[in-house]
């Protein structure tokens, strides 16, 4: 029988998540008994392979969980989002022992891509790894906005080959590990509580073994597996989050009412257009994200394309459809516990999330005219 993950977020949300989100987002505060509640629901080990005792289940189940969860609470979503791209990686490269402890919904992870030095270009990583003579690898970075920083069990860590070509080599390296340190708290606009923080890391010391994939070849992997993963689900967390800032500007016109007129908001003209361009945006969006899926489950020839759109398109009309909700609601729109602003800011991250919108219509640009990515 397979994996009901749509029951399985939906219980999680209404018990924990919804209960939870507007205090994550005052605070800041990791939310650790909401990552709880879903590993206790099954859904850290969802992309887990079977044959490790996990759900196996597919992108589209992920985007599926992820949107659920970006409707509601937007720092939650993205430490799970995080944790599946890294997920992603670790199933296709990790030991056996790290695959079964996150099938068994035991273990969190996540990406540590970006640098300090070379910003959202994650292409290109700084940070170095030298041989220490005795088996052991010695990594040196300074990692900049990486989520569940400190919180995470371990993290996909990128940085320059060891011996051999090429741009990038990537590690397993536990969060514990000695020489790490976690700057923080985090305190943004948005994702109050998804725990992004730079991560210094000074002579830490990993097994070679810790290497995921081969010297060299971490660029090539973190393109074909971890970012189709990060690029689709980061879509389909825009798309939650307009989904919930739709939902609300309807529910404000249908009840707020004009008593002078005995009518309510809903029956103005005015109003009524702009809702039905929110509703229209947010629905493109939609076939845009299950359009690109289909591509990458059918092998279609335009997948890497879709792939490489899908986040712009989403992470692009998620502050568009936000302003233009705020605009509707109107004064009620800026109270906190009607959760338009907290969605409005959220809404905001993604089009500055590594890749960044412009370099992925750079990616878009160059792979529709037949140039290489980089």
């Amino acid at each position: 029988m397979s994996f009901d993950h749509v029951s399985a977020v939906s219980a999680v949300i209404d018990d924990q998540v919804a209960v939870h989100a507007a205090e994550i987002d005052r605070t800041g505060t990791f939310p650790r008994a909401n990552l709880d509640g879903l590993a206790k629901a099954g859904l850290l080990g969802l992309l887990s392979a079977p044959e490790v005792g996990g759900r196996g289940a597919g992108l589209r189940a992920a985007a599926h969980v992820i949107e659920r969860l970006g409707s509601t609470c937007g720092s939650t979503a993205m430490v799970l989002l995080m944790h599946y791209a890294a997920t992603a990686i670790i199933e296709a490269h990790g030991s056996e022992e790290t695959r079964r402890a996150i099938a068994r919904d035991e273990h969190l992870s996540t990406l540590a891509f970006s640098e300090a030095g070379s910003r959202s270009h994650f292409w290109a990583p700084l940070g170095t790894a030298s041989a220490n003579g005795d088996g052991q690898v010695r990594l040196d970075a300074r990692k900049s906005w990486i989520t569940s920083s400190g919180d995470a069990d371990s993290y996909v860590w990128s940085s320059r080959p060891l011996q051999a070509e090429g741009p990038m080599s990537l590690w397993l390296v536990p969060s514990d590990a000695p020489g790490l340190t976690v700057a923080g708290p985090f305190d943004g606009l948005g994702l109050r509580g998804n725990g992004s923080n730079p991560v210094t890391g000074e002579a830490v010391p990993v097994p070679k073994g810790a290497m995921l994939g081969t010297d060299g070849a971490g660029l090539d992997i973190a393109l074909q597996t971890a970012l189709p993963h990060f690029l689709v689900l980061n879509a389909a967390f825009s798309l939650g989050l307009m989904e919930t800032l739709v939902a609300k500007a309807a529910a404000h016109l249908v009840n707020t009412r004009l008593d002078h007129l005995d009518q309510s908001l809903a029956e103005q003209p005015t109003q009524r257009l702009a809702f039905a361009d929110l509703r229209t945006r947010t629905d493109g969006v939609r076939a845009f994200l299950d359009d690109t899926l289909t591509a990458l489950e059918t092998g279609r020839e335009d997948a890497t394309l879709r792939v490489l759109q899908v986040k712009s398109v989403a992470g692009e009309a998620a502050p568009e459809v936000a302003d233009g909700v705020m605009r509707l609601c109107g004064g009620s729109a800026f109270r906190k516990e009607v959760g338009v602003e907290r969605a409005f800011r959220d809404a905001l991250a993604a089009r500055v999330m590594a890749p960044t919108t412009e370099a992925l219509r750079d990616f878009v640009g160059r792979a529709s005219l037949g140039l290489p990515l980089m």
